[in-house]
Order: C-alpha cells, then sequence, then structure tokens
C-alpha cells in the first residue's frame, strides 16, 4: 500500500499507508514490500501508467474531481503496430548509469562503485480488462565488494465494472538484489503480493470500498542475508470505507481494518484499525486528502504489551501555472522489520517541485526526511535502533522523438543510525552518507 511521495513506499506488513480515496484501488500491486524497503541507488527512470484501459479511464474520471494533479486521459485510436487479435504488445527498455560514493556493501563498508542498469520489458494489454507486465533488471557493479544481479519483476491486473461496482485484482511477484537502507547492505528478497478491491455506489453521495491483501516476503540464503539474520514474514489484511460526497469535490469517510502477521521467529500478531478521512479539491489549483486514526497491535504468543500507535497520511498538491507543481505529503506508520522480533514506527515527510521548462525540458526536485523507531516484540529485548534518514534529488528530463526520456540526475542520501554493528567497536554500521550522480535513457511504447 502505497503512500504517495513517501520516502519508504512499502508495504509489507505496512499499515495505515494507503490513502481511502477510490482512485488508487490498484495502487497494492505496485509496491515494493518492506516497511523500509527502500534501495539506497538513485531511482530508475518513472514507468508510464500500468493498468488496465478500463481502469485507467475509471480512475481518471475519479481523480479529476478530488486532485489536482490528475492522471493523463487514456490515449484513445493511437496506431499499434504491435498487435495480435486482443492483445497489444508495448515494449520498454531503459538504461541506467550511477557514479556513487558512500553506498554500503554490508554494515559499516561504504564503498564507491559505478553501478550500470539495464531493463528490457513488455508490457501486454490484453482486451481492456487485463495487463501483464514482466521486466527484468541487469544490475552490473565496478566494485568487486558487491555481486552482478538478475532482478525480475511481473505483475497482472484485472478491472471491470458491473452495475454499480467496480472491481479490481492484481497478483505481482518481484525478486530484487538491490542495497537497501534498512540492511546497510545487497539483500536478496522475493516478494509476492495479492490484492483483490472493490467499490459500491450505493447512490449518489454514499459508497463503499472494500479491499483485501495478501503480502509474502522471502529473504535469499546467500552470506549476507545470513549474517544479518533477515526473516521471512507473511501478512494478511482488509481494511473498509463508507464515503459520503458532500458535494463534488469533498467528500469524507470512516474505515475499519484487520490484519494477521506471521514472521519466523517472532511471534504472531494482528491488529485492528480505525481511521477518518477527508479529501478536498478546494479550487482547480489546490487540493488535500488527510486521513488517521490508531492502530492497535497484540501479540498473540509474547507477554509484551499492545501496541498503540497514532496513524495518519497526508497530502497536499499546488499547481500555481500550468508548468508548475508543488507536493508535500507525510505519514506515520507501523510495520514489521525485516529483523525478528521487531517492529518499526516510521514518521516521514516529503516535497516535491516540477518545474516544465522550454522544448519539453522538466526540472524536479525531491527531499524528504524520515524518523524510525525499532521496538522490541518480546520482553527483555532492547533493539536500540532509531534511524534518521534525509534525501534530496535533482533531475533534469528531456522528452525525445514521441515516446523516449533521457535524464540527468543527482542524489544525496544519509542515514544517521543508534544501532551499533556486530562488533561493539562498530559504532556506525548502519549509518551512510551517499553522494550518486548519473543520467538515464528510456523508452516506453
Amino acid at each position: 500500500m502505497t503512500v504517495p511521495g513517501s520516502l519508504f513506499p512499502g508495504s509489507r506488513c505496512l499499515r495505515s499507508s494507503t490513502y481511502p480515496w477510490k482512485t488508487t484501488l490498484l495502487c497494492v500491486a505496485a509496491t515494493v514490500p518492506g516497511a523500509m524497503a527502500q534501495s539506497v541507488l538513485a531511482p530508475p527512470p518513472a514507468a508510464p501508467p500500468l493498468v488496465p484501459p478500463a481502469v485507467e479511464e475509471y480512475q481518471t474520471n475519479q481523480a479529476s474531481q478530488m486532485q489536482v494533479f490528475s492522471p493523463t486521459p487514456p490515449s484513445q485510436g493511437e496506431s499499434q503496430p504491435f498487435k495480435c487479435g486482443p492483445v497489444v504488445f508495448r515494449p520498454q527498455l531503459s538504461y541506467q548509469l550511477i557514479c556513487g560514493s558512500g553506498i554500503e556493501s554490508g554494515p559499516g563498508s561504504p564503498q564507491n562503485t559505478i553501478v550500470q542498469q539495464f531493463s528490457p520489458g513488455m508490457i501486454f494489454d490484453i482486451g481492456s480488462h487485463w495487463t501483464l507486465d514482466y521486466t527484468p533488471t541487469l544490475s552490473f557493479y565496478s566494485s568487486s565488494q558487491f555481486r552482478d544481479t538478475v532482478d525480475h519483476s511481473a505483475m497482472l491486473q484485472w478491472g471491470t465494472a458491473f452495475h454499480d461496482w467496480f472491481v479490481t485484482a492484481s497478483q505481482s511477484y518481484a525478486k530484487t538484489s538491490e542495497p537497501q537502507l534498512e540492511t546497510a547492505a545487497q539483500t536478496d528478497q522475493q516478494t509476492y503480493i495479492t490484492a483483490l478491491n472493490a467499490t459500491y455506489q450505493f447512490n449518489d453521495r454514499l459508497s463503499a470500498a472494500i479491499g483485501l491483501n495478501q503480502d509474502l516476503n522471502y529473504f535469499g540464503q546467500g552470506s549476507t542475508n545470513l549474517l544479518l539474520g533477515l526473516s521471512n514474514s507473511r501478512a494478511w489484511s482488509t481494511m473498509d470505507w463508507l464515503y459520503d460526497q458532500f458535494w463534488s469535490r469533498f467528500n469524507a469517510g470512516i474505515g475499519v481494518g484487520i490484519g494477521y502477521n506471521q514472521q519466523v521467529g517472532s511471534p504472531d500478531s494482528w491488529y485492528q484499525q480505525y481511521e477518518a478521512s477527508v479529501s478536498w479539491r478546494l479550487t482547480d489549483k489546490i487540493s488535500f486528502q488527510v486521513n488517521g486514526g490508531l492502530e492497535d497491535l497484540q501479540y498473540l504468543s509474547s507477554v509484551s504489551s499492545d501496541l498503540l500507535t497514532p496513524i495518519f497520511g497526508a497530502t497536499l498538491q499546488y499547481q500555481p501555472f500550468d508548468q508548475t507543481k508543488f507536493s508535500v505529503s507525510a505519514t506515520r506508520t507501523v510495520a514489521s522489520s525485516y529483523y525478528e522480533n521487531e517492529a518499526i514506527e516510521a514518521t516521514s515527510i516529503n516535497g516535491d517541485f516540477n518545474q516544465r521548462l522550454f522544448g519539453g525540458i522538466s526540472l524536479d526536485l525531491n527531499g524528504g526526511y524520515t524518523t524510525s523507531s525499532y521496538v522490541a516484540t518480546i520482553i527483555g529485548l532492547s533493539t536500540g535502533r532509531n534511524d534518521n534518514s534525509y534525501s534530496f534529488n535533482v533531475r533534469l528530463t528531456c522528452p525525445f522523438p514521441k515516446r523516449g526520456t533521457v535524464a540527468i540526475f543527482y542524489q544525496y542520501s544519509s542515514n544517521s543510525s543508534s544501532q551499533t554493528g556486530f562488533a561493539a567497536s562498530d559504532s556506525s554500521a548502519f549509518s551512510y552518507s551517499s553522494s550518486q550522480y548519473g543520467f538515464d535513457i528510456s523508452y516506453n511504447y
């Protein structure tokens, strides 16, 4: 479940991070599991929308009422030379070169390296209701302290409307091996995310939204993963909302959710979540969405007391001119850690500025801050870890013939952690400071 603009866009056992808007029905399937599943590497080029045409059209219509930054409407009647019957083939290709310093190959082991990532992929539009995407990513490191890897990402999505219902389903799979913020190391993991979402329109004002999710996260048995003691996890959850559309640009809702978490070596837990939400587009240029409430997390095989946590999410969008966009978002979440017997309470704030310049060139500035506290889930364990993370990214993007883009970027990120390493003398194992710059080229049909 994704937090727009969040510094940690994860969903494994992550609650209270889904904005309760009817326009985000498929977002849960597009996330990377892990409450702190943030790669230390600069992000790849942004991919085009990945939803079936019927879903894209529905989401565009809904978002245009409540959000300033509404999605681009689906194109109609565009020539499709790669087509066989009802199936449209959309090739996509990207290459990224990163020159980075301070990238950790293991706790307390910062490295300088050049990273080349090559991602050839294919999207299949199967009629108007199905979409299948598969993209491998080949990563090559100049430093021998990192392993060259081949990652895989696949997603199947479906959506349809009938009578007063709109229903979507998705299944995603990802196999990744990038350096991660939480582990301070190159981390092998496989994730499977299943989502079923539905909205029902009772009348012109009242509607309901239902979401069912299953998140499975498995770590590889490489030496780094075994040394860090990472733990596989499974989670099942539902979050259900009732909305009242008071007028065309204002709605409010109440939501109740429950979930069950399993993690190897840790006590099973379940939680109840109670939230309220408001979404309001004040003018053509300003909109905001806010949701918040409480989560009660209970451990079934541990004498630890319940973990009662305030949770919230908020986003403000402002577009003073057609070429200028500002957004600010903030979240507070609770999630399972990658490590046994630990949970993470994280609060983050993120800001973004986008300016279109001459000739289609665009400038994007993004910065964020997150503070995370690791909480023990069993009596007698003291985690002693608190992290403060910062990031800043500047990106200049230029389109080239029709479907291609080329961009140059710079990213600075840092993490200050109170956690020591495996040796008592290692007081900065999970702290780092990294500067990265480079360029990327992408083409999406």
